[in-house]
């Protein structure tokens, strides 16, 4: 199998059948959908071509083009559908845009730890809306108590980011396609803050 370009990183956006985003995927599994005519329908205009064998019967080459964003056929979510995302440090860190939210100064990702608002050995659990992005000076400073307790205020309140919200910022090379099907997936106050701060 050949495709046209490099694809530096590329994934296609998959979809449940009703339109609900399910994750990223690389163009492999893509080509697996629509090889299995397992696609139900697309959006966007192809950005990535695959040749594949040669058709021992007709002699052609099969070529597909594949769309940024798949629907996959028999892939439906019953009912709401909004998985929390997995709480790791790099997501949390893109939650954060990387800044320390209690000093405000931003820090590459070796310079950021998670901090509890409310400690562990208090009772405070690690959950999104618990664990906030700090600096390793901050957290220090802070240590065992909570921010009140430190007298260092929060810059912003911790949240558990939507499934869209976690799509966005677990994927650095978005296609525009992709980023206008998600961000109109969001209310317009949160697409705000995602995009514009």
């Amino acid at each position: 199998m050949e495709i046209d370009r490099a694809t530096g990183g590329l994934r296609l956006l998959c979809l449940d059948a009703h339109g609900r985003p399910l994750n990223w995927m690389g163009w492999q599994a893509a080509t697996c959908l629509y090889a299995r005519d397992a696609v139900a329908w697309t959006l966007g205009d192809p950005c990535l071509t695959v040749h594949g064998g040669i058709n021992r019967d007709s002699g052609t080459r099969t070529v597909l083009g594949l769309h940024p964003i798949i629907a996959a056929r028999g892939h439906v979510s019953p009912g709401h559908f909004d998985p929390t995302p997995a709480l790791t440090n790099t997501a949390l860190f893109a939650r954060d845009h990387g800044l320390c939210l209690y000093c405000g100064q931003a820090f590459t990702r070796s310079a950021l730890t998670r901090d509890h608002v409310l400690p562990v050995s208090k009772g405070g659990r690690d959950l999104w809306e618990n664990v906030v992005t700090a600096c390793f000076h901050c957290n220090s400073r802070k240590g065992n108590r909570t921010p009140q307790q430190a007298d260092m205020p929060l810059l912003a309140i911790p949240y558990r980011p939507s499934w869209v919200e976690h799509l966005i910022l677990s994927n650095r090379n978005i296609l525009a396609d992709q980023m206008a099907f998600l961000k109109a997936q969001l209310p317009r106050k949160r697409a705000n803050d995602l995009f514009f701060n």
